[in-house]
């Protein structure tokens, strides 16, 4: 069975990282219809996939046969859409942030309840090379046990879009923080029960942040640093730090910093160092980001997309999981608000 797939919003992303797998993946996916208020978006969209056009996604509920929507516009707009589409009864994919905040989570978790349908949100910084081979190395034990994990990414840019409007659900928290604090969060793999939270403005023009700071807590006492800044990139992409040793990720690299500490029975020599073994690329290269994307790879998702469209299997990326998510962006952006820990 082929998916009948509608994409609504055809903008940079929804006509790349999103139509790209659905037309690649054809056995899987049929493109029926596309959704844009731009007709040079629409215009691409009918020639590419010779599918039917509509500027109102409500007419294009009302009008297609739909096993699956997938919407890619601004953050805003996403609660209504997803409730809209689950009510008339259609599977729901939903872009980075799934919404703006806690109260429209919920309104989305019970409309998907209500309908029978699925509701997956899109969040493919897990399937990320960097995290999964993290997880790897921290599941060997070869820097112990963890106790903070630092992850950061660095821009000067400067944006002119809608993302640097409020009313838009504009703003870093929500389109780097499902990357950088999501990918933390499940690298830690525990509850996040505190959050301090610092927002500014910079470069950008409008009227949300462009700097994000976040320090988290997890329920088993994990420190969680958490940064988009505006800074040359020339500090690591990553620090996880154990009680045996350091991991540091910059970009495609990873080196490992193993701790071998000598036997110290003498008060007198409790300075004595550890000796430090530092690892880097080996012979076969296991220690090395050179397969897939530190974002996660749209094509390796997808199939498990259509996997839980047709029921053979669960989509790793649960509501549950996406509300928790959405609970830490509110405290952060709180925290900043009150200059106060935020417990969760």
């Amino acid at each position: 069975m082929k998916i009948r797939t509608a994409i609504l919003g055809y903008g940079r992303s929804g006509s790349t990282l999103h139509a790209d797998p659905l037309e690649t993946l054809s056995e899987d996916f049929t493109v029926k219809a596309v959704c844009d208020i731009d007709p040079d978006a629409c215009k691409k969209a009918e020639e590419r996939f010779n599918c039917s056009i509509y500027t109102d996604y409500k007419e294009m509920l009302r009008q297609e046969e739909l096993d699956l929507v997938v919407i890619v516009t601004r953050s805003n707009q996403h609660c209504e859409m997803t409730c809209d589409c689950l009510h008339a009864g259609v599977n729901i994919l939903v872009t980075k942030p799934w919404c703006v905040n806690v109260a429209e989570a919920e309104r989305m978790v019970a409309a998907e309840k209500a309908s029978g349908r699925k509701l997956l949100p899109w969040l493919p910084a897990r399937w990320g090379c960097d995290l999964m081979q993290l997880q790897g190395l921290v599941a060997s034990g070869i820097i112990g046990k963890v106790f903070m994990i630092r992850r950061r990414e660095f821009s000067f840019a400067v944006r002119h879009d809608w993302q640097t409007l409020k009313v838009n659900g504009g703003g870093y928290l929500l389109n780097w923080g499902p990357h950088i604090i999501d990918q933390a969060m499940q690298l830690a793999g525990e509850k996040v029960v505190s959050v301090y939270g610092q927002l500014r403005q910079i470069i950008n023009p409008g009227d949300v942040e462009d700097v994000v700071h976040a320090i988290l807590t997890t329920e088993g006492g994990t420190i969680l640093s958490c940064e988009y800044s505006m800074a040359a990139n020339t500090l690591p992409n990553w620090v996880v730090q154990g009680d045996g040793g350091t991991i540091f990720v910059k970009e495609t690299e990873i080196e490992i910093h193993k701790a071998t500490f000598p036997d110290v029975k003498d008060a007198v020599d409790y300075g004595k160092q550890p000796e430090i073994e530092v690892i880097r690329e080996d012979v076969e290269g296991d220690h090395r980001i050179t397969i897939g994307n530190r974002y996660g790879d749209s094509m390796v998702v997808y199939p498990e997309i259509a996997a839980a469209i047709r029921g053979e299997a669960d989509f790793p990326v649960t509501t549950a999981s996406a509300l928790e998510l959405t609970k830490v962006f509110d405290a952060v952006r709180q925290s900043d608000e009150t200059n106060q820990v935020v417990t969760l």
